[in-house]
């Protein structure tokens, strides 16, 4: 990596990217004549290469303005290197340095990471084809406000389950931070400028230089800036869950000019947004990450209007007349004229000896994104036979020595997509074992081994095993809706036609329509995604359930 001229770490960057030294020295050497003295120019001469890069500006809380790539390297083109660069600076411009021929592809990258122009190479003269490109986005990116956000420093332990829980919290809340082992020099040194010893775990130290110890989730959100109070105490439309469902509602109601507030217990997102690779979602034809779909969807609700709460658990839920009355966990209340439920479903716990006692150290439920490089060059093992299985066990393999899939069905076709059961199958390192499950699980502090079954033979063996990640089941967190809304036998909340049985309404509605087709037995109560009974459990329908109940939302508002 070549930074140009003297600058200092508080001006923005533009980075450039090209494996062609002559053409890499020719775009620094434009680029530094033009913009030196207000920018740090960084050249690198390959994708992997400009990824660290960006990485360790990140760390430090630099600004990165613009980012130039070639789009032929042999290591990683210009598009793999700027669809990773969108998850380390999303705010980044991106231009596509192309020859004529690759005109097409350019065009197509348009769509697939957000591009904001190709160039096709050469670009002499700079005046006339390279300068009011990047003067554009130049002027683009300061009028978006992205602005350097200096990091967040976690001192824990590696197998501390709190340690883990924060750094997820953060991760998933996109916000930006660097991990500390206690007993490191670092970390020592970090816990001494905190006052605090490494018997309380975790410590978190925010940008302002504010440690907190053992910070519960509310209290890290308040500090590192995310919303956890509503700015009124009265709404047209309260949406509560951030995952597709959620976020899709909150964008449609808050474009559409209800005064919308989104509720989120942890983080926008939800299973989806934990995901490593969404390769069916309509538009993406290469795939989108769940955490970059959150984060598009997550900014393009705030810029309608939207207000996107945290760390705020849904508890109750109150009919007052024509009002709907949200209680929350730790008392709090907000009210609104329309609630949409997006509340989604958890994974199932895994019922087996020792896993309670090991969840978080070595035993996760779900994806957990944070852990991937910590698994590096060792075997990990997945549990269960759905997508998100399927994409967690594609992820993983990128990292560790050999990834186990155990599932207690006879295949994957009956729960997985073909798509992904065809990669998994060419993948050298995944290994699917059916009719197998865990039956218990064995560490010290941490994951050590597990015992297995084999349903055909009865056969149990223990493997050794330090990752176990689990993808078991749907569970509707649902139980603060009790004698409120009508649900089915495993609670998943009954909605329009599913109400009316044999022409009946249903037991106390109080008008002389039928529910519409997303309202549960509360009028002006609607449901959107997985929480919904016999939904279909996508992304994309989760996604089009949310604005199909806003519109919903619109009818009973103008008559009820």
């Amino acid at each position: 990596m070549t930074a140009s001229g003297p600058g200092t770490p508080s001006r923005p960057a533009i980075l450039t990217v090209d494996d062609d030294p002559s053409v890499s020295r020719a775009v620094a050497r434009d680029l530094r004549r033009r913009y030196g003295n207000d920018y740090r120019i960084v050249r690198t001469d390959s994708g992997p290469e400009a990824l660290d890069a960006l990485r360790e500006m990140k760390l430090r809380g630099d600004q990165v303005a613009v980012l130039l790539a070639d789009h032929r390297m042999p290591a990683m083109t210009g598009i793999e290197f700027l669809e990773q660069a969108m998850d380390v600076y999303p705010g980044a411009r991106r231009v596509l340095l192309t020859a004529y021929a690759d005109t097409a592809a350019a065009i197509d990258a348009i769509n697939l990471v957000d591009l904001d122009h190709y160039l096709l190479k050469p670009w002499d003269p700079p005046e006339e084809k390279l300068y009011p490109v990047i003067d554009e986005l130049l002027g683009t990116w300061k009028a978006t406000g992205f602005q350097a956000v200096p990091e967040t420093k976690v001192i824990g332990n590696r197998w501390s389950t709190r340690s883990f829980e924060v750094r997820d919290f953060l991760a998933r809340n996109q916000v930006p931070y660097r991990m500390y082992l206690s007993e490191e020099a670092e970390g020592q040194r970090l816990l001494a400028a905190a006052k605090s010893g490494a018997d309380v775990l975790p410590v978190v130290i925010t940008p302002g230089g504010v440690a907190l110890i053992n910070p519960t989730d509310a209290e890290l959100a308040g500090e590192v800036g995310l919303s956890t109070a509503p700015a009124e105490d009265f709404y047209d439309l309260v949406v509560i869950g951030g995952g597709p469902a959620g976020l899709g509602a909150a964008v449609y109601g808050a474009s559409e000019g209800l005064r919308t507030v989104l509720v989120e217990r942890m983080a926008t997102g939800g299973q989806a947004g934990q995901s490593s690779r969404i390769e069916n979602y309509l538009g993406f034809p290469d795939g989108v990450s769940g955490s970059q779909l959150t984060d598009r969807a997550r900014r393009q609700a705030l810029k309608f209007g939207a207000e996107l709460l945290t760390t705020r658990d849904a508890a109750g839920l109150e009919v007052n007349g024509s009002a709907r009355t949200v209680v929350f966990a730790d008392g709090g209340r907000i009210g609104a004229h329309t609630i949409v439920l997006a509340t989604g479903v958890s994974y199932s716990r895994l019922d087996a000896p020792g896993l309670d006692d090991l969840t978080g150290r070595g035993v996760f439920y779900g994806s957990a994104l944070t852990e991937a490089p910590g698994c590096s060059d060792q075997d990990v093992y997945i549990v269960g036979g759905a997508n998100s299985a399927g994409q967690a066990a594609m992820h993983f393999a990128r990292y560790a020595k050999s990834v186990t899939m155990l599932v207690r069905g006879t295949s994957l076709t009956a729960s997985m997509s073909s798509y992904l059961i065809d990669q998994i199958a060419a993948q050298p390192t995944i290994t699917v074992r059916t009719c197998t499950e865990v039956v218990e699980a064995h560490g010290e502090g941490h994951l050590e081994y597990l015992t297995l079954r084999d349903f055909a033979t009865g056969e149990t063996r223990k493997v050794d095993a330090g990752w176990l990640f689990v993808f078991i089941g749907a569970v509707p967190r649902t139980d603060w809706l009790d004698g409120v809304t009508a649900r089915d036998d495993k609670g998943f909340v009954l909605t329009g036609p599913d109400l009316v049985i044999d022409g009946q309404r249903p037991s106390g509605w109080p008008l002389d329509r039928d529910p519409y087709h997303l309202e549960t037995s509360v009028p002006g109560v609607f449901v959107a995604g997985d929480v919904r009974s016999s939904s279909v459990k996508r992304v994309a329908s989760a996604v089009g359930e949310g604005a199909m109940a806003v519109a919903l939302v619109h009818r009973y508002l103008d008559r009820p």
